[in-house]
């Protein structure tokens, strides 16, 4: 592949990424704007003014806030979003690791995942649900993998979700596991993106609290599938 080739395919992968948080930012401001109108007070206001700036900064690629305050377009990079949770597992750690180390069952616990695919022993192909039933897919690579204690890893370049993090599985008395997630991530339409999520009730923090209580449920009366 010449070096022409390979910089007009880069260019065509990323114009595809800037298209598809375009497509997101443009679908939630319209459903902002539209739940702003019909509400009234303080609050619809402030929601179709927050809609009308996402369609407006979808529809012309640019972001009239960011510009004036010196910050640049909208296609700027987000700074990433850290959220964290821990939950106590009545089950030993290796159990709970061998579960999570298949990765394809991990949709059965984590609502906002489509589906989790093997690629190979340490890269996955990931689809999660996004707000206003869109989705967004991505593939990871596992980067640190310590059976019983530990699964670490980041996303693969040209993902749509650019994201990191790590799952621990802490042994403590009892046969009990303090299991921690700690996750990295910037959400597709930058931080405004992140804010339209939380409204619409698809934001990583509250995701990863309400799935790990899910899980110490399903798990801890034997109805996970393995």
């Amino acid at each position: 592949m010449t070096k022409q080739t390979s910089k007009n395919a880069s260019s065509a992968s990323a114009l595809g990424e800037i298209d598809q948080n375009r497509l997101l930012s443009g679908a939630a401001g319209g459903a902002m704007l539209m739940l702003g109108l019909r509400r009234r007070g303080v609050l619809g206001l402030g929601m179709a003014a927050v809609g009308g700036y996402l369609a407006y900064r979808a529809a012309t690629g640019s972001d009239p806030v960011m510009e004036a305050a010196g910050l640049g377009s909208a296609n700027t990079a987000a700074k990433p979003i850290f959220v964290e949770h821990s939950i106590v597992i009545d089950r030993p750690a290796q159990d709970v690791y061998g579960y999570w180390r298949k990765l394809e069952n991990l949709p059965q616990i984590m609502s906002h995942l489509e589906s989790v695919t093997e690629l190979d022993s340490r890269r996955s192909r990931w689809v999660a649900k996004a707000p206003l039933g869109t989705n967004v897919e991505w593939e990871a690579e596992i980067v640190n993998d310590k059976p019983g204690e530990r699964i670490g890893w980041h996303s693969l370049p040209g993902a749509s979700v650019d994201n990191a993090g790590s799952v621990q599985f802490e042994s403590l008395p009892g046969d009990k596991t303090r299991v921690h997630v700690a996750l990295s991530y910037r959400p597709p339409a930058g931080v405004l993106g992140a804010t339209v999520a939380k409204l619409f009730g698809e934001e990583p923090s509250q995701q990863i609290a309400e799935d790990l209580q899910r899980f110490k449920t399903a798990f801890e009366g034997g109805t996970t599938k393995n």
